[in-house]
Parts: C-alpha cells; sequence; structure tokens
C-alpha cells in the first residue's frame, strides 16, 4: 500500500479511539473542556477521513475528463477540513459561554487529566508521521491532516493544564475558560489552513522560495538563450506546473532549441519531480544584438 494511505489510515484509527475515550471521560467527569476536546477529536476524524479518501483519488493518473491529473482534490480536502474546524471551534465557544452564563461544578479532574495526555501524546507521533511522509511527497491533504492534529497536541495540553489548575484551586470558572482558548486556537488553525490549502485552487503562483529554485535553473544555461520571460507558476496538490518563453538566436537550429529546452526541464524536474514544465520557443528580433554575433558556436 502506498505510504500516504498508510499514514491516513493510521490517522483515522487513533483519532476514533481519541473521539470516544475524551467524549465518553468528558461526560463522566463533566467537563465542558475534555468534551470540547472531544468534538475536535470528532472533526479530527472526519478531517482524516478526509484526507485518507482525497490523497486516494488524488494519486489517480490524468484522464480524457481531468487532463491536468486530480491534485487539487487535496487542496478541496484541506479547505472542507479549515471550515469544519472553524465551525467546531463556534460550536466550543457557544457551549462554553453557555456555561460561564449559568454557573456550574467543578468537574473531576483526574480521568480529564489522564485522557489529555494520551491524546498529546498519541497526537504528537501521528502528526509528526504525517508531517514527514507529507514532506517526503509533497501532499497537501497530509500536511493539512499534520497541521490539524498538531493543533490538537497544542490544545489537549491546554485542557490538561486547566484541570490540574481547576483541581488544585477548585474554581470552576477555569474549566469554560480553557475551552474558549481551546477555541481560539482552533480558529487561528482553521485560517491557517484555510491559506494553505484555498490559494492553490486560484492557481496563485509558487512561493518566491520555490519561484527562486527554478530561476536559478533557468540562469545555468544563459549562454544558450537570449532572454525568458512570461514565467507561470501555480500547484495543484502535490503537483506543480511551470510554463515560460524562451528566446533563442533565430540562427539557431530548431533541433539545438529543443535540446536545450530539454535540459530546462529536465533540471527544473530533478528539485520538483511531480511538474510538469513546458517551454515556449521563440525566435529573437534582430535588433536583440544577439544575431550581430551570428550563429552563437562561439558561445557553446
Amino acid at each position: 500500500m502506498d505510504e500516504r494511505l498508510r499514514v491516513a489510515k493510521l490517522s483515522v484509527f487513533s483519532n476514533l479511539l481519541l473521539v470516544i475515550g475524551k467524549l465518553a471521560v468528558g461526560w463522566l467527569i463533566g467537563s465542558v473542556s475534555v468534551i470540547s476536546e472531544g468534538i475536535h477529536s470528532g472533526l479530527d476524524l472526519v478531517a482524516a477521513l478526509i484526507a485518507f479518501f482525497s490523497v486516494r483519488e488524488a494519486s489517480r493518473p490524468a484522464d480524457d475528463s481531468h487532463q491536468f491529473g486530480h491534485g487539487k482534490i487535496e487542496n478541496v480536502a484541506g479547505t472542507i477540513e479549515a471550515l469544519l474546524i472553524f465551525l467546531a471551534a463556534i460550536w466550543i465557544i457557544y457551549e462554553a459561554v453557555e456555561k460561564l452564563s449559568h454557573g456550574g461544578m467543578a468537574p473531576e479532574a483526574g480521568w480529564g487529566v489522564l485522557i489529555m495526555a494520551i491524546s498529546a501524546g498519541v497526537n504528537f507521533y501521528v502528526s509528526s508521521r504525517l508531517m514527514a511522509v507529507a514532506r517526503k511527497t509533497d501532499s497537501v491533504a497530509l500536511e493539512a491532516d499534520a497541521l490539524h492534529l498538531r493543533t490538537d497536541v497544542y490544545t489537549s495540553l491546554g485542557v490538561l493544564v486547566g484541570l490540574i489548575l481547576l483541581k488544585l484551586t477548585g474554581w470552576w470558572i477555569l474549566d469554560p475558560l480553557v475551552a474558549i482558548g481551546v477555541a481560539l486556537l482552533i480558529v487561528k488553525a482553521s485560517w491557517d489552513l484555510l491559506q494553505e490549502a484555498f490559494m492553490p485552487l486560484l492557481d496563485q503562483r509558487l512561493p518566491e522560495e520555490e519561484e527562486s529554485q527554478i530561476q536559478e535553473r533557468i540562469q545555468r544555461h544563459a549562454e544558450k538563450y537570449v532572454n525568458v520571460h512570461a514565467i507561470r507558476t501555480r500547484r495543484s496538490g502535490a503537483e506543480r506546473h511551470i510554463d515560460m518563453h524562451m528566446v533563442f538566436c533565430k540562427r539557431t537550429s530548431i533541433q539545438e532549441t529543443h535540446e536545450i529546452s530539454d535540459r530546462v526541464e529536465a533540471e527544473i524536474q530533478e528539485i520538483f519531480p511531480k511538474s510538469t514544465v513546458l517551454v515556449h520557443q521563440e525566435p529573437c528580433d534582430e535588433r536583440c544584438g544577439e544575431c550581430q554575433f551570428g550563429h552563437k558556436e562561439g558561445r557553446q
């Protein structure tokens, strides 16, 4: 099985167990902050399922209906994850405000501390695995799931600290206040994830660092062409699409311009293996100055 699918399944399984554990303990001890974490993990489970199916679908090759491949499925999945996380945060804030408004009893912290510690440990391990595979395979969906779970680590630790303080002080108000703090962290995570996943759907250009690497590969062959312009880049899931116009001396043979273009494409694909590179070749204008030197044999 594909390594991406294996870690995606691991995320589904671990989140399922944590949802059951957190909701059961939260209900048992009467803690809204633990229940809020259970709801958060429920959204983690939905996100993990979305990531699993999107990774599976995105790996399908291009076909007649999707001639540029299925990579953007991962971006759609990440966007849905971000919206689900945001909705969960709104629900948690609502429940916490309700408890602040009507008062309550201090929950029993013992089991809550245990399940939060287990949750933080499990999610740290799973998110680290997901991120490692995401970076190795350049998977947007797995990276989104990893960031999602890493946020769960921090929120679980926040609830854990809140429960410990509650046990030491007996102040019931700490429970809903910690839940609101958890929710605000979730809102921040959903915003970051939305930007990461949604912008490529609008064909946003590649990051400046990646474009600099592309320019460096092009410049390696600067003595072979007159200039390069109209460089365009975009990302679709793990795939990158790069195209450009490369101007050659009009006396350069078609075979030579083709060979140079192939070398540029191959070197860009060395740094971005899942990329499609298209070089449009143009003849120079005699006013460019290059043709004053005749054919470029002396410059090769």
